[in-house]
């Protein structure tokens, strides 16, 4: 099977698997269950789950395309990587969901113990929550955009760990975000575990607007 087609299914499972978790931890329907996801086409996960996109495969296929042609990872080949996906849902956001139209995808490859993360962000209601003007208490210098990395639990909040730069696009509320991390050994072992998560605050979801957990692809 071609490289493309094995990748295909590859995100096709993992985003079974990310629609399943956020089911599970909000209530919502789940109809695509874990034999089904390795056997079904992406066309037949999509319309299982009406409220996917179909651009959303497409997507997560070009942020990971683009943390995996990142100079980091190109330049350490040798090295032993595993890659990183996250679907980002309102749904998914503690304590309450907010109503948005808003989607996210997070890309993501850690070689060694360096964490590319390449994500594109369509639709927020609203732009960034300005940390500036609207600081956390006490005010936390490292935050410096709304797009964020967290380590913790799905039903909690957890800590701060990582801004991510964001680009937007002329709309405002579209567009890109990047970062490159090294990573403890414990937020290593927070990986593997699922506790590491993202999220994007805005000015009218103060709180959060989207959050997704990063899975492996």
């Amino acid at each position: 099977m071609p490289f493309f087609k094995l990748r295909l299914r590859s995100l096709a499972i993992a985003l079974g698997t990310c629609l399943l978790l956020i089911g599970l931890h909000t209530g919502l329907p789940s109809t695509v269950t874990a034999t089904a996801l390795s056997t079904t086409p992406t066309t037949e996960i999509e319309r299982s789950q009406p409220f996917i996109r179909p651009s959303l495969l497409a997507d997560l296929q070009t942020t990971l395309s683009q943390a995996e042609s990142s100079p980091l990872a190109q330049a350490n080949v040798g090295e032993a990587r595993q890659t990183y996906i996250a679907i980002l849902k309102p749904q998914a956001v503690v304590p309450t969901a907010p109503e948005t139209a808003a989607r996210a995808v997070v890309g993501a490859v850690l070689v060694g113990d360096r964490l590319v993360i390449r994500a594109n962000f369509r639709d927020l209601s609203s732009g960034f929550r300005d940390y500036v003007k609207d600081p956390v208490s006490p005010p936390n210098p490292n935050i410096t955009s709304g797009f964020h990395l967290h380590r913790g639990n799905a039903n909690q909040n957890g800590p701060f760990q990582y801004a991510l730069a964001v680009t937007l696009d002329p709309s405002g509320i579209s567009g890109s975000a990047t970062g490159e991390l090294t990573l403890s050994p414990e937020q290593k072992q927070a990986l593997s575990d699922g506790l590491i998560y993202f999220d994007i605050h805005t000015t009218r979801n103060r709180g959060g607007e989207l959050r997704g957990v990063l899975i492996p692809s």
